[in-house]
């Protein structure tokens, strides 16, 4: 044991040597050749669909066989489409400004000096991630483009998937003349792995957790890294007393049914009594017929006698599943309480056609992201315009709401006189 933890220690100690060289060499790379570098990758993902698909179905066989949810398998589970969008998402990483050398503020000072803050890259990015391995592509082209090196650990479960696709990233890395190291991937399972990165303060500059609790709790309690991340997406929908019931039916059904695995899955519905219940019975039937299990309070279970009961639990829980919890709730006040009191942050929503309300709404969540009369699916940053994004933060110092490339930098301030000193 004293020897393998010996060896993942130089594995990784390695990998953060090699990293940091990388990254400074990233931090002045050309815009030309980041760029030629991902829209090789994604030629070469297109070209080595076949391995990449043969890889993936050893992962799902290997998962099943595991016992994964039918929320992790679909997260883990690449088609012909996924494989096109990885390739889609690294060329539209490549045609969005370089997020590097943006001047953020200029301005001079009455002793003649100029000073301006211009954007840098963070230096090196470590991703832990669980199941998808379509993270691989996107953490590794974010990086890349904003000037960043990583160090990518995926899941046992995503392990021949991801190694395929980093392969492809390599040949990106290779036809751009950039170093290959500019984006690593940790060649093991050993979860000692893990550990070393949490505590690699002279490599690796922020962490990016993504996975179920159990890990972001891990990582939370145990990284002396610096972190962008968050626990959880218990994400709300609220739909108002002046909601058009025609856009609730099809706004509810996407926000919970179309990818029930996804953080930005809607979690809770709120529905205003107001609406009466005929409304409430038709959202109720549709999500049913749609497949999913609906736990609701009293009032809900009274129009539909499908509905489960809820439990305190419920309004606390992220079920990354065809699993619903619906209260009736009392107008904008008790909504709004209800989401404080539960949300985690990440996601919520309001289904309304009062400007007034909507308003309110929007100034008064306190979470990453929050929308009007769309479906909580939208919170990607692929459908933010971003490219992708490596992950969704909670957190509020630094980068909040979907990480993409300008969340990726830092700054540094330039100064320049023409001999100025400071008076004594």
């Amino acid at each position: 044991m004293t020897k393998m933890t010996n060896d993942i220690s130089k594995l990784m100690s390695d990998i953060g040597a090699q990293a940091k060289r990388a990254a400074h060499d990233l931090a002045t790379a050309s815009s030309k050749a980041k760029n030629d570098a991902l829209r090789a990758a994604a030629e070469a993902i297109r070209n080595d669909q076949a391995a990449i698909q043969t890889a993936n179905d050893i992962d799902v066989v290997e998962g099943k066989a595991k016992g994964l949810t039918p929320a992790l398998i679909d997260r883990l589970v690449l088609n012909a489409d996924r494989i096109e969008a990885m390739a889609s998402v690294l060329e539209s990483i490549a045609d969005l400004p370089d997020p590097v050398g943006r001047v953020l503020a200029d301005w001079d000072r009455p002793n003649g000096l100029n000073i301006r803050r211009v954007a840098v890259p963070l230096g090196v990015i470590g991703v832990i991630y669980e199941s998808r391995p379509n993270v691989t592509a996107d953490a590794g082209a974010l990086c890349l483009k904003s000037g960043n090196a990583s160090i990518l650990r995926g899941g046992s479960e995503s392990f021949h998937s991801s190694k395929a696709i980093h392969d492809c990233l390599i040949q990106g890395l290779k036809f751009a003349d950039l170093p290959e190291a500019a984006i690593q991937r940790v060649p093991t399972t050993d979860r000692a792995a893990v550990g070393e990165m949490l505590t690699m303060v002279g490599t690796i500059d922020v962490i990016v957790p993504r996975g179920g609790k159990s890990l972001i709790e891990r990582v939370m309690a145990d990284s002396k890294v610096p972190l962008f991340k968050h626990l959880e997406g218990i994400c709300h929908t609220y739909v108002d007393a002046d909601a058009d019931l025609q856009k609730t039916r099809a706004i509810v059904v996407n926000a919970k049914m179309r990818r029930t695995g996804i953080c930005g899955a809607m979690e809770t519905l709120l529905f205003d009594k107001a609406l009466g219940d005929q409304p409430l019975k038709d959202v109720v039937a549709d999500l049913i017929e749609a497949g999913c299990e609906v736990r609701g309070d009293a009032h809900t279970c009274g129009v539909d006698g499908r509905v489960v009961p809820a439990q305190d639990s419920d309004w606390d829980t992220e079920y990354l599943d065809a699993i619903l919890a619906i209260k009736v709730v009392d107008g904008l006040a008790e909504a709004l309480a209800h989401i404080q009191a539960h949300s985690s942050g990440h996601t919520d929503a309001i289904i309304t056609e009062n400007e007034a309300v909507a308003a309110k709404f929007l100034n008064t969540v306190d979470s990453a992201i929050v929308m009007v009369n769309a479906s909580t699916q939208f919170a990607d940053g692929g459908e933010f315009g971003m490219g992708a994004e490596i992950g969704i933060s909670t957190d509020k110092m630094h980068a909040r709401g979907p990480v993409g490339v300008e969340q990726l930098t830092s700054f540094k301030y330039q100064v320049t006189g023409n001999g100025q000193i400071r008076p004594t």
